[in-house]
């Protein structure tokens, strides 16, 4: 069910999902009830309220919505909540989850930080937010994604994200251009002031994972941030 799950501040817990947890999106072609089923199974594991943890529509934009009890799932790219459950969805994409001090208790944050998000920044977007909501001591946990060992993508594309965010410039393992995005996501996030704590593998390299690069018919699978007793 969990690939890595550690409770990260007094209260707060972070976790990403495996392939055990099952594909966690709507919109890859699977079955929408055993879908739900799973996302009920993964809140019971967590031990959430049914219904209680918040997804989004996801759309490779740098929208990041602050989510309340009454707010319905938002069409963003990143979710800040002052202890509401919030996930991302990824299959090679960063499932970046952050924590900070609050004035009234926790901020949280989850954001969907793939090529378009590292390149239009929705990494210190989140951030800025979750500080407008009065949030300090921000650590973040990078889920996992592809690897800049294995993320080729055209010469032209990384020149064009590395004009942008220069740590994404990479080579694959076998020499050809790439982009490392979890380096670029390290970069932006030190440059803002915050503290990464977790940063997790390559999906590609992992079985346990789904990855979109790996097979284009693929599941999702989550990275999750919550408060509790």
């Amino acid at each position: 069910m969990f690939y890595w799950r550690a409770e990260v501040a007094a209260g707060v817990s972070v976790a990403f999902t495996d392939t055990q947890a099952g594909n966690l999106a709507l919109h890859v072609g699977d079955n929408a009830a055993d879908v739900l089923q799973r996302r009920e199974a993964l809140e019971n594991a967590a031990g959430l309220t049914r219904g209680s943890l918040r997804f989004m529509e996801q759309v490779h934009g740098t929208a990041v919505e602050m989510m309340e009890p009454a707010t319905p799932a938002p069409t963003a790219d990143a979710m800040v909540s002052r202890g509401l459950p919030i996930a991302v969805m990824v299959a090679d994409c960063i499932p970046a989850v952050l924590v900070g001090e609050g004035p009234n208790g926790p901020v949280l944050a989850a954001v969907h930080a793939g090529r378009p998000g590292i390149e239009n920044g929705i990494l210190p977007a989140a951030v800025e937010r979750m500080r407008s909501a009065g949030a300090t001591a921000i650590r973040a946990w990078l889920g996992p994604s592809i690897c800049g060992r294995c993320y080729e993508v055209p010469a032209e594309l990384r020149a064009q994200v590395a004009a942008q965010v220069p740590a994404t410039w990479a080579a694959t393992s076998w020499g050809t251009p790439a982009l490392d995005l979890p380096a670029g996501a390290k970069s932006q996030l030190e440059a803002a002031g915050v503290v990464i704590e977790y940063a997790g593998p390559c999906t590609l390299e992992n079985q346990e994972l789904f990855s979109y690069r790996r097979s284009n018919t693929t599941g999702r699978f989550a990275g999750l941030v919550w408060s509790h007793e």
